[in-house]
């Protein structure tokens, strides 16, 4: 018998968007106003893709920096914290040593990642072994939308692998605050 993906465990299915259907109809039946366009407009899928992008990046950072800050121990002086920006949906900053790296969803289809040194010095990480700290300036993941409305991040035109760039705007902010 053939496996129809439902049945594997294994297999993550995102709800979400079936869920919203059902909702909508249900409040389309109760106002009498009916949109029958606005799957079409990816403005909405943007929207909820960035906030869930900035989501998955600040859950993998929060792991990662709680581990960074288990291994060493009882220093506090060089823990990493971690801050909600206020006034925003879900941008963050990561603080150590008078160096923040922040995140920030500048539009619904731009995140920008930049270091801040001393409360005012805006800085970019380093991409390359050649780059000079604080370089090229702010860096930007955009949105791309594709066929079906389907929404990739991209960074100088290339997907982003989420564990890659946490891993590589993590190691550069625990580098640089090191100092």
């Amino acid at each position: 018998m053939e496996n129809s993906g439902l049945q594997n465990p294994k297999i993550e299915l995102s709800t979400t968007w079936i869920e919203n259907l059902a909702i909508e109809e249900i409040n389309m039946n109760e106002s009498g106003i009916v949109d029958l366009h606005e799957h079409l407009n990816p403005v909405h899928y943007l929207e909820e893709s960035s906030i869930d992008f900035m989501n998955q990046i600040r859950d993998k950072i929060e792991f990662y920096i709680s581990r960074f800050n288990q291994y060493r121990g009882q220093q506090t002086s060089g823990h990493i914290k971690i801050f909600k920006i206020s006034n925003t949906v879900n941008d963050f900053m990561l603080f150590r040593n008078s160096l923040r790296l922040i995140f920030a969803r500048r539009a619904n289809d731009v995140i920008s990642i930049a270091f801040i040194s001393n409360g005012k010095d805006l800085l970019a990480p380093r991409l390359k072994m050649d780059d000079s700290f604080g370089g090229e300036g702010v860096h930007e993941i955009q949105a791309h939308v594709g066929p079906f409305n389907e929404i990739t991040w991209r960074f100088h035109g290339e997907v982003v692998n989420m564990d890659a760039m946490v891993k590589h705007y993590l190691s550069e902010f625990i580098k640089q605050s090191a100092q």
